[in-house]
């Protein structure tokens, strides 16, 4: 089977005032993905299925297990690979991550089987707690700092990131910048928590991670899950273009992180952290 791309095409009939036509559209690609853990004497674990636009998979599962607190250190994997089930048609919607054999991992512990939908990253957990992954990497007390023009400049730098919503207009975004609003990596998925695991998962797999000074900014709402990815990632600030939620503010503020919130055009709101923006005044 050929690998599913992140677009697909569909006939559309567009309507405007006096004017209806038929017409070719590209829409966002949507398919399962499956994440398994594989060790050395053990059966495939399965866990998790979330909807995702196909692209940079393996950064998605490393993203997943790192801010799943499966793994905390690139040599933790072996490999991450596409399923190679004999048995198993070839359809590219499984990813196996092999554990080395000294990681630990027991499965019977494991609560997380559960089914992620594209619009909820939570949906389905046994719990609140279940989430609260315990963050490794030591939050920076005072960095990043950055200028409060920056903090307004940087959505926009993020949009002009985003090839894939350009095409469809129907993808979340995540990206990694530095203090003075550079654009590192954006990573763009059908899924906001996605978007989140892929730019993460790329940054771990580089062996980058903590992001201690690097800034996450993200295209829609922020979710507690966000903020806990970031935690765990190590990233200590966090731009929503939309709102946050009341728990994703509660753990920010219990991670001593900087959440800033409706980030659009000159406006922004601080939510949490407000001493890592320089030029704030009353």
């Amino acid at each position: 089977m050929n690998r599913p791309g992140p677009t697909a095409t569909a006939d559309v009939w567009k309507r405007s005032p006096g004017r209806l036509v038929q017409e070719g559209d590209r829409l966002a690609a949507e398919e399962p993905l499956e994440i398994r853990v594989e060790r050395t004497g053990h059966a495939p674990t399965s866990l998790a299925v979330t909807m995702r636009t196909p692209g940079n998979d393996f950064e998605l599962a490393a993203g997943f297990l790192l801010t799943e607190g499966i793994v905390s250190r690139k040599r933790d994997l072996a490999r991450i690979e596409y399923c190679t089930d004999a048995s198993v048609p070839q359809e590219y919607n499984i990813v196996s991550a092999v554990l080395r054999p000294d990681v630990e991992f027991n499965a019977d512990r494991l609560s997380r089987h559960f089914y992620m939908s594209s619009s909820c990253g939570v949906c389905g957990k046994t719990s609140l707690e279940a989430v609260r992954v315990a963050a490794r990497h030591p939050v920076p007390k005072d960095t990043p700092l950055a200028a409060a023009e920056t903090i307004a400049a940087i959505p926009e730098r993020l949009r002009t990131g985003q090839t894939l919503f350009t095409q469809t207009g129907g993808l979340h975004a995540a990206g990694l910048f530095d203090a003075a609003g550079r654009r590192g990596s954006v990573r763009e998925d059908v899924g906001r928590h996605n978007a989140v695991d892929k730019v993460v998962g790329e940054q771990f797999l580089a062996d980058h991670v903590p992001l201690s000074d690097r800034i996450l900014t993200v295209s829609g709402r922020a979710s507690f899950e966000i903020i806990q990815k970031a935690a765990v990632a190590g990233v200590p600030f966090v731009v929503a273009v939309g709102a946050p939620s009341s728990l994703a503010v509660t753990l920010a503020n219990e991670f001593d992180m900087t959440l800033v919130g409706f980030a659009r055009g000159e406006r922004f709101n601080v939510y949490a952290g407000r001493h890592r923006i320089a030029g704030l005044s009353a």
